[in-house]
């Protein structure tokens, strides 16, 4: 990201509770990072749009920090990645921010970007906790855990317990249910029944490749 794009969305942190992430809130930000509106529109064509992302990406950022510094080898891997979800949510700062990003990429012609924005959280995730998966392995996590993340996001813009213990529970539930599917195959995967069928599936998998180092989004 370059510096001025992240001057920008940094100085427009303070205004999205008030304007949203409008036009109004993009010329504050120019304003208060002492950045032409002109240059700005060089590196954020789309103005607010760019700049919401841009604060996502700083979260992403903020929690590949976080998670470099963290112990998590007493976890189970569960408890990992509840607390990578977890460390993202506090990361994001203001939940009126979060509140009005979500009600930006919630706009039918700005879905894909919001759905990009989340796949790049699942994969920080994913690839901070060491996820080696090459095949079709790759896109399923990222796939499961968008979508535990995104649950999580809309039931904790709602949670009004003083430490997010209703969020973390809500979590723990997706979790387990995440955990129950992976289950339920490796039994079909041992059942003599269904065993040839899996076996196609993983010959199907292994033939998918996941993105290059730097292709991921």
């Amino acid at each position: 990201m370059h510096e001025i794009t992240e001057k920008l969305a940094q100085a427009a942190l303070l205004h999205v509770p008030f304007d949203g992430w409008s036009e109004t809130t993009f010329r504050a930000a120019c304003a208060d990072a002492g950045v032409a509106e002109s240059l700005a529109r060089v590196h954020c064509p789309r103005g607010p749009v760019d700049l919401a992302l841009a604060a996502h990406a700083m979260g992403d950022a903020e929690l590949r920090r976080r998670l470099a510094a963290a112990d998590l080898s007493a976890m189970r891997f569960s408890d990992r990645v509840a607390f990578a979800v977890m460390q993202r949510l506090d990361a994001a700062g203001d939940r009126e921010v979060v509140r009005r990003a979500t009600a930006l990429f919630a706009l039918p012609h700005l879905a894909g970007d919001g759905a990009r924005a989340i796949w790049q959280t699942a994969d920080t995730v994913w690839t901070a906790l060491g996820d080696t998966s090459d095949d079709l392995n790759w896109y399923s996590k990222r796939a499961m855990l968008s979508g535990v993340y995104a649950a999580t996001v809309l039931y904790w813009l709602g949670d009004d317990t003083p430490d997010l213990s209703a969020t973390r529970e809500f979590l723990d539930r997706r979790i387990a249910g995440v955990m129950a599917l992976e289950s339920a195959k490796t039994k079909l995967r041992d059942n003599p029944l269904t065993r040839p069928l899996m076996a196609l599936q993983a010959r199907i998998a292994s033939a998918v490749k996941a993105p290059r180092t730097g292709d991921a989004a």
